[in-house]
């Protein structure tokens, strides 16, 4: 199978206000092509202490080549010190909807 350039880029928010801005902002600079918020319980140690807390998860479709700009963007508005931004390739899919993610951020 060949790699679309297509990717999904996951980013968890404090609140869902925040989510929500982080997703209207990528839609509009045509950055990303859709992006899912949902509400998740998120385990992990900061500062060598554990911590739960509920956050937001951005599901965000995007073409990884607008993935330093789509980065820089998040990096400008999140309120986290060090937010997570992981980019996972899209590797086959609907055509029709990939179709779409590419001519939607481009």
């Amino acid at each position: 199978m060949e790699l679309t350039g297509l990717g999904v880029v996951l980013v968890t928010a404090s609140s869902q206000q925040e989510a929500e801005k982080i997703a209207i902002t990528l839609i509009e600079n045509k950055l990303a092509a859709c992006v899912n918020v949902t509400e998740v319980n998120s385990f992990y140690t900061w500062e060598n202490k554990l911590n739960c807390d509920q956050e937001w998860q951005l599901i965000i479709k995007t073409d990884l080549t607008k993935f330093s700009s789509l980065s820089a963007k998040i990096k400008e508005i999140h309120s986290y010190e060090v937010p997570e931004i992981i980019a996972l390739p899209i590797i086959t899919g609907s055509q029709n909807y990939l179709n779409w993610i590419q001519e939607t951020v481009n």
